[in-house]
């Protein structure tokens, strides 16, 4: 069975919604996430596996990138896309998996 876990983030000043499936498809779990540092990582080193990343290019996604150093290191892959440059690299049916 893959490891493989995709993370979408629907980010807000307050909160964060958000939802992981596997690499087949299948909703692993939704949740709401206070838009606060300490919270996001605590979620991101709870999951396991190998994780793809997305979350909008809005106000908030330079300091939500900002945060990748804590949270990926040669022990673990992170993938991190904004929804934009997702789109530009990616078939738009590839969110579909998101």
């Amino acid at each position: 069975m893959s490891q493989e876990k995709y993370i979408g983030m629907d980010v807000h000043q307050a909160t964060i919604s958000v939802a992981v499936k596997n690499a087949e498809g299948k909703l692993l779990m939704e949740c709401v996430l206070e838009t606060k540092a300490a919270t996001i990582l605590e979620f991101i080193q709870g999951l396991r596996g190998t994780l793809a990343l997305t979350f909008e290019e809005g106000t908030m996604a330079a300091w939500l990138h900002s945060l990748t150093p804590e949270w990926a290191n040669e022990k673990r892959k992170v993938a991190i896309w904004p929804v934009t440059q997702y789109l530009t690299s990616h078939s738009p049916s590839d969110l579909l998996l998101i």
